[in-house]
Order: structure tokens, then C-alpha cells, then sequence
């Protein structure tokens, strides 16, 4: 028979302080809720084979495949900015990796498949309800264009687990979900041999992260400022992404931020509805460390920890303790106009602004997004609603009945509305040009909170995984336009609306 998964493993070939070798602790009676069939193609793996109770075997942790070699990883991490030293992957296992169709190399993680080394006295398992979240959040981001994990597979694990939900102890099944990921290394990962004042362990990690996901900085007579710099720009375009989406992470500790600079892990994440930038939906964020308009600090503060961690190998390749730290500050000065160009260049996309107009400072065209969003603001509009209507409006002027409609008082949008066409009116494009470019970047489809919560009570509470199969296929699909799907299009009802998520650990 053809190998299921081939792995291609190297993370695992590093010296044991990176990791511990544990395997996934079986179950009892696992069934495979669903398989990625196109991931799994990417990824060179064999989908006909996977699709099966093999499949749900090895997704579960029940059979260790041929050529896995689990482990699970260390690192540490600021936890709402506290510093723990060591922390690690306490209910994951890093079965492996692939090397994928565009040649590229990817772990497959089992996450929910039991307690580790690094457990910290935890069951190290997951409930349906997170791994349902994480699945359909991964994948909506990945259909909208942002880098981040994504989900292989869901397997329920036919053992159930204890949660504590408002303020009392509540059995959930259990599930295991699969992500994929370019890597699990993380800014905690650094942290972690930092910490430890191992710098050799920090050489290592360091080239091994280079050689993974920066090859070019191998080449650069400085690599580590090379590298450094690498990452925040990833992370500032990634950062810029979530915000121009409404996404908001909830827990962006250093031991959740990629090395990769893809989005990680979906725990107490959302997407905002009403625009307002004071947006917090974590539970365990009492304090809005992480709500909508604090991740761009929240990503740097990040990324400076991650700078700290490596300045023992800027100040080799600088020559002195001053030059690293003279480097080290040129590099994290670099992501806030990184990130700014960023947003900029997207909101102009969101209002259609193809065009540079040479008579205008693109400074002009931020101000006017920015009286939009004031105004979205002041008046609880709906910020993927709002952005989707425009691609219409910008095509039929009539279409504005539809765009004020999601304004308390639709004259905020009226006025800004003829400071928008006066600016359409000096690109020469055609409207409808225009109008299928705004639908390309506003998506027509988010996974909305009550969507969600919808589909976890469905399948919690029913055993039943079509509302989850269905909402899949729309927001996975987010550019088009569908007749009768004004349910998954509409924001929350009052009564409806979720206003705290959950980590679900």
C-alpha cells in the first residue's frame, strides 16, 4: 500500500533540549469528522486512503504512521505580557512533516491528543467545540488570502472531557483536530533558549529557521539582522491582513506568534461585526491587551521580544554590544511604516482606489477611508457589510440605498458618500471594472460568531455536522455573491450576538 502521509522529518533531527519525543495517547473510539481532500493532495498525501478509518486512526493518535516521529516542542512565551520560561506543545504532537506539491516544507500536528512533558498538569486534550472553531476560522482565513495553519482533519475521539463554562464543570465530547503549519517555530521558541542563556541552542534554531523559511538571508553577509528583518516584515503585512478583515486574534502571546508569519492558533479569536476599534471578544483579555486596535502593538512588543532573545547573535555579527543594539532598533523601527504602507495600500483596495492619483498624497486617500471608518463607528455599521455594499454602490450610484441602510443616522454615510465619488471620478476605470475588483478584496462571507457558535451547538448538542459542512463550503468560498444566503451573510440579532469567545483549552 502507498504510504499515507511520506514524511520528510527535520525538526526532529535537532538535539532533544528542542523538544520532547512523546507519542499521542490512543482513544477510545475515534471517527474522522472530516478530511481536507485538497489539503491533503497539496500536501502529496494519499486522500483515498486518509478518508477512512485508517485516517481516523492516525489523526487520532490511535496508529503512529510509518516514518512519524512524534514529538512535542519546547518553548516559552509572554502570557499577557508575564514571562514563563517553559511552556511547550501540552496537549499537541508534531507527527511530522511533508515536503508538499510547490516543494515546500509543512508539519502535520495532531492538537487534543493528550498530555505531554510539557502539560503543566492539564488533560492535554480539546473539545468538539474548539476544534470546530479552529477548523472553520483556519480555513475561512486561508480562503481570504491570509497566511496561517490550517486544518487537515477533525476526528472525535469518543472520550468526553471536562471544561469549566460559566462558573460550573461541563462534559464535552471530546475531538482531535490535524493542522498543518510551515512551521511551529515560534518568537517563544527563541524566548526559550534565550532564557536558558544557551546561545549555541539559539545558533542552531536560528539557522535552522533561516534555512526553512529565509533562505535568502543564508547569503547576506549579516543573516540574523537579514532574518530579523525578514520576519517583522512578514508580520507586518500579516497584522495589516487581520485588520483590514476585522479579524481579531485575542491571545497574540509571544508563544502564539510565528516564526513564519502565519496566523497561529484559534482559540478565543473573532470577527468583528459593528466597526469599533475598542473591540475585545477574548474572555481571559480582561484588560484589551489584545483587542482589535492593539494588535499592531501587541505585534511589535512581540517582535522586540524576539529581537531581545536573538541579540547575542546580532552583537557577534555586529561586531559590539552597541552596533547589535544600533541594528536591532533600525530593524523594529522598520514595522510600524511597513504595517501603515500596508493598511493604507489596502483600505485604498477596499474603496476601490486603483490608481495613485498623481495631484494627491496617498495621505488624502487615508483620510478618507479613515472618515468612513469614523463614521462606521459612530453609527454601528457592520464592517464586512459595509465594505461589500461599496463594490455595488461604486458600480451603481442607486446602490447607496443599500449602504446607508447599515448607518443609525444613513447621513453620515451620505455625506461621505459624495467626498468617495468625487475621488472615484478621477480614475479613469470602468465601473463595473471596478466594482468585481472591490469584490475580490470585500468579501461577501465571514465565519460570524453566531455562525459558529450555531454550528458547535448543532454538533455538540445533535451530532449533527451538516450546519458545520455547510457553513464550510460559504466561507471558504468568501468572493461570491449567492441567492438565499442572507442568513450567512447578516449580522447578529441582538438576542443572537456573541460578545466573549473562548480559549476552549
Amino acid at each position: 500500500m502507498k504510504t499515507p502521509i511520506p514524511f520528510n522529518n527535520s525538526y526532529a533531527q535537532l538535539p532533544p533540549p528542542f523538544y520532547a519525543r512523546t507519542n499521542p495517547v490512543p482513544v477510545t473510539a475515534p471517527r474522522l469528522i472530516k478530511l481536507n481532500l485538497d489539503l491533503a493532495r497539496h500536501l502529496n498525501l494519499d486522500p483515498e486512503a486518509l478518508n477512512s478509518q485508517l485516517g481516523a486512526d492516525i489523526f487520532s493518535g490511535n496508529l503512529v504512521a510509518p516514518g512519524s516521529d512524534p514529538i512535542a516542542l519546547a518553548y516559552a512565551g509572554h502570557q499577557f505580557g508575564h514571562f514563563v520560561p517553559q511552556l511547550g506543545d501540552g496537549r499537541a504532537n508534531l507527527l511530522g512533516e511533508v515536503i508538499a506539491t510547490d516543494g515546500l516544507r509543512y508539519d502535520i500536528q495532531l492538537k487534543g491528543s493528550g498530555p505531554t512533558p510539557y502539560s503543566r498538569r492539564g488533560d492535554g486534550r480539546a473539545a468538539l467545540g474548539p476544534v470546530l472553531r479552529e477548523y472553520l476560522l483556519s480555513e475561512a482565513m486561508h480562503a481570504l488570502g491570509v497566511p496561517t495553519t490550517r486544518a487537515l482533519a477533525a476526528v472525535l475521539t469518543g472520550d468526553p472531557v471536562s471544561r469549566i463554562t460559566a462558573l460550573r464543570e461541563t462534559v464535552l465530547p471530546g475531538a482531535i483536530i490535524t493542522r498543518t503549519a510551515a512551521s511551529h517555530l515560534r518568537v517563544g521558541t527563541f524566548q526559550f533558549f534565550a532564557a536558558k542563556g544557551d546561545t549555541p541552542g539559539l545558533h542552531t534554531l536560528a539557522d535552522y529557521a533561516i534555512a526553512r523559511h529565509y533562505p535568502a538571508a543564508a547569503n547576506s553577509p549579516t543573516p540574523y539582522r537579514t532574518f530579523l528583518d525578514s520576519v517583522i516584515t512578514r508580520h507586518a503585512t500579516l497584522t495589516a491582513q487581520w485588520m483590514l478583515l476585522g479579524f481579531i486574534h485575542g491571545v497574540m502571546n509571544t508563544d502564539n506568534s510565528s516564526i513564519s508569519g502565519e496566523t497561529l492558533d484559534y482559540g478565543p479569536c473573532a470577527f468583528m461585526e459593528a466597526y469599533d476599534p475598542d473591540t475585545v471578544y477574548s474572555s481571559i483579555d480582561q484588560k484589551g491587551r489584545y483587542g482589535y486596535r492593539n494588535q499592531p502593538p501587541a505585534d511589535l512588543w512581540n517582535l522586540a521580544r524576539l529581537t531581545e532573545a536573538i541579540l547575542p547573535l546580532l552583537v557577534a555579527e555586529a561586531g559590539s554590544d552597541a552596533a547589535a543594539m544600533g541594528s536591532a532598533n533600525e530593524a523594529l523601527k522598520a514595522y510600524l511604516p511597513q504595517y501603515e504602507a500596508a493598511r493604507t495600500d489596502g483600505l485604498r483596495r477596499k474603496l476601490g482606489l486603483a490608481l495613485q492619483h498623481p495631484a494627491l498624497p496617498q495621505q488624502d486617500d487615508l483620510a478618507l477611508a479613515e472618515d468612513l471608518l469614523k463614521r462606521m463607528a459612530a453609527n454601528d455599521a457592520d464592517f464586512t457589510l459595509t465594505f461589500r455594499r461599496l463594490a455595488e454602490a461604486a458600480a451603481n450610484p442607486a446602490a447607496d440605498a443599500n449602504v446607508r441602510t447599515l448607518f443609525t443616522d444613513p447621513t453620515a454615510y451620505d455625506t461621505w458618500a459624495t467626498k468617495w465619488r468625487q475621488r472615484l471620478a478621477e480614475e479613469p476605470i470602468a465601473p463595473e471594472a471596478r466594482a468585481a475588483a472591490m469584490r475580490h478584496t470585500n468579501p461577501a462571507f465571514i465565519p460570524r460568531n453566531h455562525l459558529v457558535q450555531e454550528v458547535i451547538d448543532a454538533a455538540t448538542r445533535d451530532n449533527n455536522f451538516e450546519p458545520f459542512e455547510t457553513l464550510l463550503e460559504v466561507i471558504t468560498h468568501p468572493w461570491q455573491d449567492r441567492l438565499n444566503h442572507d442568513h450567512y451573510i447578516t449580522p447578529a440579532q441582538p438576542e443572537q450576538a456573541i460578545t466573549q469567545t473562548f480559549c476552549g483549552t
